[in-house]
């Protein structure tokens, strides 16, 4: 077995900034504790929270790396004391940082086996997008066979994760994308419907698209002014889910017209629950989810790849909004 060295290249920020402060660095490989494991990584996904978090706006949670990074996959060359797994096992994980690295630590209830149906670039795409659709979209907001949900940001990671998990767990998928052509990439991969927000008001398409009815669920990670909007787009007894604020943290609402329409109004962050809650959703992917991974039904949508080293480069190209699916960092 190939010895764990003291110290490794990663990405460590000094300051926040622009992605030019992506640079690698040497730091020491950090060691596993009770419960944990040591991953080899050879590939990270790239988040919107990782940038985020770069530029100073979204801090670590306490105990938690700086090296950002929320997902990895590789191989485990050491394990605490009551791991799951051992040497040699080749896992994917989520991780509450410290992903844009050679090695990363992992609580052992947070990884799932890497099947063959997946290479390694595309193992480290997943954790991340699915336990966040997974734990809002069908735990939260307990979407059922035959429902409607609409998800705005349709190309991105989540919402390529969303439109995967609807198509095997018979959910259909509107989504909300910014360009006539992700609109046809989102409606290739699965989505009943994509609406171009920049040239159509979702609100009257969705209720179009619905026979007036509108959906059963909003998956949001808007946020702003998007909530009424939203809130428009429910039938009654509709479900309502933030998972970002991308568009601002406050809104107006009509809170009459909430109880009217016994509407349910939540939202979560995933980064920042326990390792227990976390276990417990990789617990219920395993079983539910991870056989369709296993037989190559689900995988997650790959935009680009880059080396560790070209971090910024990754970041820049999620800055530009361009991509569709997700953006991974190779490490070996």
């Amino acid at each position: 077995m190939t010895a764990v060295p003291e110290e490794m290249t990663a990405i460590d920020p000094a300051v926040a900034g622009g992605p030019e402060v992506l640079a690698p660095v040497r730091r020491a490989v950090p060691r596993p504790g009770p419960g944990e494991v040591l991953i080899a990584v050879a590939a990270a996904g790239v988040n919107r929270p990782d940038v985020l978090q770069r530029k100073g706006a979204y801090p670590p949670p306490p105990g938690a790396p700086s090296v950002p990074g929320l997902e990895v996959a590789g191989t485990v060359v050491a394990a605490g004391e009551g791991a799951a797994f051992g040497p040699g096992d080749r896992v994917c994980a989520l991780v509450a940082g410290g992903g844009y690295a050679e090695y990363a630590i992992a609580p052992a209830g947070q990884c799932l086996p890497v099947p063959d149906a997946l290479t390694m670039v595309e193992a480290a795409a997943i954790p991340e997008t699915l336990f966040t659709v997974w734990s809002n979209l069908f735990e939260r907001a307990y979407a059922r066979d035959g429902e409607t949900a609409l998800v705005h940001g349709g190309t991105s990671g989540i919402g390529t994760m969303a439109i995967a998990l609807g198509r095997l767990f018979d959910v259909k998928i509107i989504v909300t994308c910014g360009t006539d052509e992700k609109c046809a990439r989102a409606e290739a991969l699965g989505a009943a419907h994509a609406i171009n927000y920049r040239t159509a008001d979702f609100v009257a398409e969705t209720k179009r698209l619905t026979d007036g009815h509108g959906v059963d669920i909003v998956l949001d990670m808007v946020g702003g002014d998007y909530l009424p909007r939203n809130m428009d787009c429910l039938v009654e007894d509709g479900r309502h889910v933030s998972i970002a604020v991308q568009g601002g943290t406050k809104a107006e609402i009509n809170i009459a017209r909430l109880m009217q329409r016994r509407l349910v109004l939540t939202g979560s962050t995933l980064r920042p629950r326990s390792v227990t809650f976390k276990s417990l959703v990789a617990e219920e992917l395993r079983r539910v989810v991870w056989p369709f991974v296993e037989a190559g039904e689900l995988k997650p949508v790959i935009d680009s790849v880059f080396p560790l080293a070209d971090a910024a480069e990754a970041h820049r190209r999620m800055d530009a909004g361009d991509h569709v699916g997700k953006i991974v960092l190779e490490v070996r």
